[in-house]
């Protein structure tokens, strides 16, 4: 307990505030991605091939939006001021679709918008990373803890998220996202640091470019890795929902309880990952996620009961819970001194595993049925355990 009582000391003024920045924008987040395909396909009526090209558009223009702000967040200007810039784009998204339904404007400048402010959150956690390195504090686990807001937002988010579009609408469902942007573009301008930056010299700001980018072999396995583990995560979450009301004959409600009881177990795998990170180190903790990946889409092949189900959900949990905090944490060593550019690498690779499991579900579905889906799943979960043991730890 001696940890938490040492956080709690720590956990304050600028560090609170980066946690209820985190965990508000995680909210807004959440309000609007659950419900995204209803709305396309009831308010907007779109069909679900376009439904699906509005997925495959939206996550290749934010990777392409966010690795330009990276390169340019980790060269020159002020971060702090980008974030404000996105979380603006943010509220003007939220407010287009709450009173906008035409589906050309939707995917034109509804996407370019959601691409601008889906970049917030990366350059809030490379702020967060450079205010723990300026001011000496534990990265490792303020960034588990801070983290694990997320995952707090993605229990709470989705359900509310449900409730206020089937009760009140998706006008009012959005508008309550922008009133919390503006909430969190709020904070940010008022409590939220500017961090100096370190001016490198140009012969050894390239040294360092040079020392940890994409041309390093680790960089690119870490990033191959990362997009094969979202890839299956992404996979199950789109599958499972059909999967266990076609095939298993469970009801559409298991859904949400499989997906809220991950997200719950989610938060102490973060910050127990964090704690211990300093003694197993970042690739052996890594190694162990995708393990437990392994163990989690095995027994989906051979498990079907509810309990079963459920029970399972631990695996996942450990897997994404360690993946989706100490996995940016690597990509940050291994590329030091741009945090910017390592984080927005580590949540493109989250985009490119969406894009890929959009289609590969897809047609593994349609094709080979449901089963196919996690037969390919685990398999690929192999690869990716083998590769991230190949990474050098850091």
């Amino acid at each position: 307990m001696l940890w938490l009582m040492t956080m709690g000391r720590r956990l304050n003024g600028v560090y609170a505030a980066f946690m209820l920045v985190a965990f508000m924008m995680g909210v807004a987040g959440a309000l609007q991605a659950p419900t995204l395909s209803l709305f396309l396909s009831r308010e907007v009526g779109a069909q679900p091939f376009w439904v699906g090209l509005f997925y495959t558009v939206n996550a290749i223009a934010g990777i392409l939006v966010s690795l330009a702000l990276a390169k340019r967040s980790d060269s020159r200007g002020d971060r702090r001021r980008l974030i404000m810039f996105c979380c603006l784009m943010a509220v003007g998204n939220a407010l287009l679709f709450a009173f906008n339904r035409h589906y050309l404007t939707l995917i034109t400048c509804g996407v370019m918008l959601a691409s601008i402010a889906n970049a917030a959150m990366p350059q809030l956690f490379a702020l967060a990373r450079e205010y723990a390195d300026s001011s000496a504090r534990e990265v490792v686990m303020f960034s588990s803890i801070m983290r694990a807001q997320l995952s707090l937002a993605w229990v709470i988010g989705p359900p509310l998220a449900f409730m206020l579009a089937l009760n009140y609408g998706f006008t009012t469902m959005f508008s309550i996202a922008a009133g919390i942007f503006v909430i969190s573009l709020a904070l940010i301008a008022i409590k939220l640091p500017s961090v100096p930056r370190v001016e490198q010299p140009s012969e050894e700001a390239a040294a360092l470019a040079q020392a940890g980018g994409w041309h390093d072999k680790n960089v690119r396995m870490l990033f191959i890795a990362s997009t094969l583990m979202w890839t299956c995560n992404t996979m199950y979450i789109i599958d499972m929902p059909l999967w266990i009301s076609s095939d298993l004959g469970l009801p559409d409600s298991l859904a949400g309880i499989l997906m809220g009881t991950a997200a719950g177990l989610e938060i102490p795998a973060m910050i127990l990952a964090g704690y211990y990170v300093k003694r197993f180190g970042k690739r052996k903790m890594m190694v162990a996620a995708v393990a437990a990946g392994v163990l989690f889409y095995v027994g989906l092949i051979l498990f079907h009961g509810r309990t079963a189900l459920l029970a399972l959900q631990l695996f996942n949990a450990v897997f994404i819970g360690i993946v989706a905090g100490i996995g940016m944490l690597w990509f940050q060593d291994l590329m030091p001194g741009r945090a910017g550019a390592a984080t927005t690498l580590f949540t493109n690779s989250i985009s490119t595993g969406v894009i890929l499991a959009g289609v590969m579900q897809g047609a593994l579905s349609q094709s080979y049925g449901h089963a196919s889906v996690y037969w390919t799943i685990a398999a690929i979960s192999l690869v990716t355990l083998f590769l991230t043991s190949k990474v050098k730890d850091i």
